[in-house]
């Protein structure tokens, strides 16, 4: 038969980092490679009662269509958590969506033409490259450093593409590179985007889970003209499997999000938005995330100190003050691709840079992730992760 597959589908291909979590799978992997919460932290035993009490209260509306918009508490709960950061917010402000990658596609669906150019971090967040890029966007890199994108970089980007749809960034704890960008950098973005007339897509999926430095107020509590969208999520706070994610945007934005919402699945899961909301009815949330950021720390420190202690001098890294993931910068000329491969044959795994750059900019990078494996394996994994380097980059070099 002839293949009938739409243009678009030649724009997007498997997620790498999928792919490499199924090679991770095996059990004597000791995987630094997915973005995953840690298991054991999820609340198994509370989520029972939970789903109990959803079922006896309102067992059939919980099982029934629902509106797209979303359960109404759970928004009311959503709108008092970004209070509490400073965005303030109602509940027609707030669409629930099937985890926040659906409210990234959404979001390129709603507003990329095809060619229109979006401004983002190089690197960023792997998944949205993949969602912009089925929509035809063309990426604009911004360079980054250790307090984020640089804002001179950006406005000369946005000096030289004038018609840019919207900048996206994650300004906390950025995926894949852990850094934070500083607070007199948001307000000159917003600053920027009021000047060139461009949307901000704020994704803040970790936001919550600092657990060093001090906390920093989100892009959105600066925006005075109602151009950021922002999005976040339950998925590193509470549990990923639920699927839950949110857009906060100006009330024109939201309606533009359902009525396309309605077009990919008609509503969010109603039993998991009850669930969530239940539980934070019942149980402090606050706590359960407090608990979260004081095993992260304890393993983000592990990992730091073994980069120290085994991983060669000549590489630099970053150090994250929540979130999950530390980015390693290898020295020119060492390809992370062929690192990865001797790590997996070591039974260790990390993520390569590459797929980050969505115009394939830079190869001698890694991202690590220290949120899944317990202490004891952190340290094993990182020894023979310095092995590796050791070996590689010696040879790389004497090859130079």
């Amino acid at each position: 038969m002839e293949n009938k597959f739409a243009e678009r589908t030649h724009l997007v291909k498997s997620s790498e980092t999928r792919e490499i979590l199924k090679v991770t799978e095996r059990p004597e992997v000791i995987s630094f490679a997915g973005g995953l919460p840690a298991p054991e932290l999820f609340p198994v035993k509370a989520l029972k009662d939970v789903c109990n009490a959803v079922l006896n209260e309102e067992g059939a509306a919980s099982l029934q269509y629902s509106t797209t918009e979303g359960y109404i508490p759970l928004r009311e709960a959503i709108c008092q958590r970004m209070k509490v950061i400073g965005i303030n917010s109602t509940i027609e402000n707030v669409l629930i969506t099937s985890g926040s990658q659906q409210a990234i596609d959404l979001t390129g669906r709603l507003f990329i033409n095809e060619g229109d150019t979006i401004i983002c971090e190089s690197p960023t967040y792997l998944a949205a490259i993949n969602a912009f890029k089925s929509y035809n966007a063309k990426f604009v890199e911004v360079a980054m450093d250790d307090d984020g994108m640089v804002m001179e970089e950006l406005e000369k980007k946005l000096q030289e593409h004038p018609n840019t749809k919207f900048i996206y960034t994650i300004p906390d704890f950025q995926n894949p590179t852990g850094r934070t960008l500083k607070l007199e950098r948001r307000i000159r973005m917003i600053e920027l985007a009021n000047q060139y007339d461009v949307l901000i897509v704020e994704d803040n999926p970790y936001g919550a889970v600092r657990f060093a430095g001090e906390e920093l107020p989100p892009v959105k509590d600066f925006d005075t003209e109602s151009r950021v969208i922002y999005i976040s999520t339950f998925s590193k706070i509470f549990t990923p499997g639920l699927r839950l994610g949110w857009i906060c945007a100006d009330e024109s934005f939201i309606d533009k999000y359902v009525t396309f919402k309605q077009t990919a699945d008609l509503h969010t899961d109603s039993f998991t938005q009850r669930i969530t909301a239940k539980y934070m009815e019942l149980y402090d949330i606050e706590e359960h995330i407090n608990k979260i950021k004081a095993v992260y720390k304890e393993r983000c420190t592990a990992m730091l100190s073994c980069i120290e202690e085994f991983f060669p001098k000549n590489l630099s890294y970053s150090k994250p003050e929540g979130g999950l993931f530390i980015w390693v910068e290898l020295p020119e000329g060492v390809d992370s691709t062929h690192i990865f491969t001797e790590c997996l044959k070591n039974n260790v795994a990390c993520v390569s840079g590459v797929p980050f750059f969505p115009n394939g900019t830079q190869k001698n990078t890694l991202r690590l992730n220290y949120s899944t494996m317990p202490k004891e394996k952190i340290i094993e994994g990182m020894k023979r992760m310095g092995e590796v380097l050791h070996r590689e980059i010696e040879k790389e070099t004497t090859l130079l």
